[in-house]
């Protein structure tokens, strides 16, 4: 192996050697009685989200693959928490980072990704980023990191400390150790495809679901089974859903899927809000939406059980768009209806 990708190597395992495992934590929810919801909390990672992890896997798997070398430019495309993390390991090991992102990209996140050293190079629609990141590593000589393709092969599924492994050992003690579904939004169809293989893998009783907001071709395709549906739409909650059906998504792992309207997702997140006491970013409001319509079904039904969702992200990236309700009113539109119910339904 080159001198230099070995010590790349090395940095990037040494990093994650110091990283504790993030928290996971039982929201109190009396009114599901019998039915116990948990965040797994992705924002403590060094760069503030669940991408992390990707981050690390993808410049892993480019390094060993001989993709990425001394001097290569790195390019990604990404809505935001990708391209802050992938910054952040391109800085560690010394190479240039490029992130085409769209224009409406939360500041606080271009900050960030400029923070790490890295630079932007912007497009108008999320339907746009491909091609120019495409384009853009051609002309530069770069290397496309390409998340959407190359996530869902990029993390060991089988365990080696996945998100998988990290839920269901943080889960032994509590009272329904197995969890009865797990929930997860897609964005490149990755940490979908992780728990849905770990769950096959393992032989647990784990039903996943995953939601997808509004703008996104990812439920149709899945209801429909067409794979090459396209949208020249992007989805209003950032991070997550897509026009196009990413090659790292894996229906085929998947037991259920929810369609969560982008209101709702944002009424989520301000409910969450008063339980836990801090900001989080939207797509945790869709993962709990998507938990909730859960637990209210096994409620319905007498069963008892878990349901374990995570925490994507912090809501401080989002002061100035999903935690600001002039923004809000103008860009989602009325929240109020899914507040009232959430208030109605569980306090």
């Amino acid at each position: 192996m080159h001198t230099w990708t070995k010590a790349a190597i090395e940095k990037i395992n040494a990093d994650a050697h110091r990283s504790a495992d993030t928290h996971l934590f039982k929201l109190p929810i009396p009114r599901l009685a019998g039915v116990d919801i948990y965040l797994k909390d992705e924002s403590t990672h060094p760069t503030g989200s669940l991408k992390h992890r990707l981050a690390r896997s993808l410049f892993l798997y480019a390094l060993c693959n001989g993709q990425i070398r001394e001097g290569t430019t790195v390019v990604e495309a990404s809505s935001g928490s990708t391209a802050v993390s992938e910054a952040y390991f391109a800085r560690m090991i010394g190479v240039p980072f490029i992130a085409v992102v769209p224009r409406s990209t939360a500041r606080s996140k271009i900050r960030q990704i400029e923070f790490y050293g890295g630079k932007t190079h912007f497009v108008d629609s999320a339907p746009q980023m491909h091609e120019a990141s495409v384009a853009l590593a051609r002309e530069i000589g770069g290397y496309f990191m390409d998340q959407f393709t190359y996530a869902e092969r990029a993390t060991d599924w089988r365990g080696n400390n996945n998100i998988a492994e990290s839920v269901y050992t943080q889960m032994e003690r509590e009272p329904h150790p197995i969890p009865t579904h797990l929930v997860m939004s897609a964005g490149t169809g990755g940490t979908s495809a992780t728990l849905g293989r770990y769950i096959r893998y393992k032989g647990y009783d784990t039903q996943l679901t995953v939601v997808d907001p509004e703008n996104s071709v990812f439920y149709e395709s899945y209801v429909t089974g067409d794979p090459d549906l396209t949208s020249d739409r992007s989805s209003r909650i950032e991070g997550i859903g897509r026009p196009r059906v990413e090659r790292s998504f894996q229906p085929g792992v998947i037991d259920r899927m929810i369609a969560v309207p982008d209101a709702a997702s944002i009424a989520t997140m301000r409910w969450l809000e008063t339980l836990i006491g801090r900001k989080t970013g939207p797509s945790s409001g869709t993962n709990l939406w998507g938990a909730l319509s859960l637990a209210k079904e096994m409620v319905a039904r007498g069963q008892t059980g878990s349901i374990v969702t995570l925490l994507c992200d912090s809501g401080d990236r989002y002061l100035d768009t999903y935690h600001n309700p002039e923004w809000v009113r103008s860009c989602i539109g009325d929240c109020t209806p899914y507040s009232e119910s959430l208030s109605a339904d569980y306090g």
